[in-house]
């Protein structure tokens, strides 16, 4: 198998994380703006931008996940939301993806005839640069899962770190060391999966 199908098969969620990666602060941020820039995107349109979130930010960014999370969530259920944002703010980092809704409409005014299929080429594009920045992390051996806390933080991340009013927020990533590895990964049948033809 090669390098790179065994690094798509050993990319899993890892939800167990730590802060005991060995990789600096700038190694770090190197990996996860190498992983971006190299992703494909339509048109070139380059329209993900990414705020690395390290340390104690990334422990902020949680805590105003929980901030905005607890009126919205049932007093009964809350505690176990608390403990599950508590796990990943034991990590190393938290990587915020976002999309450019900028770079989307220019795209549109300048090519009337896709107007309508430049947004979903936008999700594309952060689906690309997140699968990147997962794989990479991995193969740098520090676990990593893709969450969706937008759009309830949107307001209080856009506050917290300037973030721009025609930045989408997609994603969050927390980071860190593996402290238990994943569960057993389950994979559906080819036959119902893939049709070849030759």
């Amino acid at each position: 198998m090669s390098k790179f199908l065994e690094a798509l098969k050993n990319r899993r969620s890892i939800y167990a994380i730590g802060d005991n990666v060995t990789l600096s602060n700038q190694e770090l941020t190197d990996l996860i703006q190498t992983a971006v820039k190299e992703s494909p995107s339509a048109f070139n349109s380059q329209s993900s931008r990414v705020v690395i979130l390290l340390d104690d930010a990334s422990k902020k960014f949680w805590s105003l996940t929980e901030a905005a999370l607890k009126p919205l969530t049932p007093a009964d259920a809350f505690e176990n939301t608390k403990q599950k944002l508590a796990s990943f703010a034991a990590g190393k980092g938290t990587i915020l993806f976002f999309e450019d809704t900028n770079v989307v409409k220019g795209l549109q005014e300048q090519f009337a005839l896709y107007a309508d299929n430049f947004p979903i080429w936008s999700e594309h594009s952060t689906g690309i640069a997140q699968h990147s920045v997962w794989v990479a992390l991995n193969e740098a051996n520090i676990g990593a899962s893709l969450q969706h806390y937008n759009p309830v933080v949107d307001e209080a991340v856009a506050k917290t770190w300037d973030i721009p009013a025609n930045w989408k927020l997609t994603g969050q990533m927390p980071f860190g060391s593996i402290e238990a590895p994943a569960a057993e990964k389950e994979y559906m049948a080819d036959k119902d999966r893939f049709k070849v033809f030759s």
